[in-house]
């Protein structure tokens, strides 16, 4: 697994997400979308695998999924399970916010 830090503390790592926005990050090689929601961080391929639709177009419904903006599925930002449509799951990674900043686990892979 790789690790990246974002932001320098926590209230850094805050900062740099308004709530329910979604942003693209390139760690590495792997172009991601992050988003907050409250003190919780979601991160997640930047594109839907359905059709690769970019999700950074997306948006972010009451039950914490992001709905693509192409056909509207959606998907659970804990855990990347497909709630409504019909492809595979979206990739989802670990996040973790620290008093150093928020951490983010990519797969070795990406």
């Amino acid at each position: 697994m790789k690790k990246f830090q974002l932001g320098q503390s926590k209230e850094g790592a805050i900062d740099l997400f308004p709530e329910k926005v979604i942003k693209r990050v390139k760690l590495g090689n792997k172009e991601i979308g992050i988003v907050r929601v409250g003190n919780h961080f979601f991160a997640f391929d930047s594109l839907c695998p359905h059709r690769g639709a970019s999700l950074i177009q997306g948006s972010i419904n009451g039950y914490e999924e992001i709905i693509c903006p192409l056909h509207q599925y959606r998907f659970d930002l804990k855990t990347g399970v497909l709630q409504s449509g019909s492809c595979s799951d979206l990739e989802v990674y670990q996040t973790n916010l620290t008093d150093e900043g928020l951490i983010i686990q990519l797969n070795s892979g990406n």
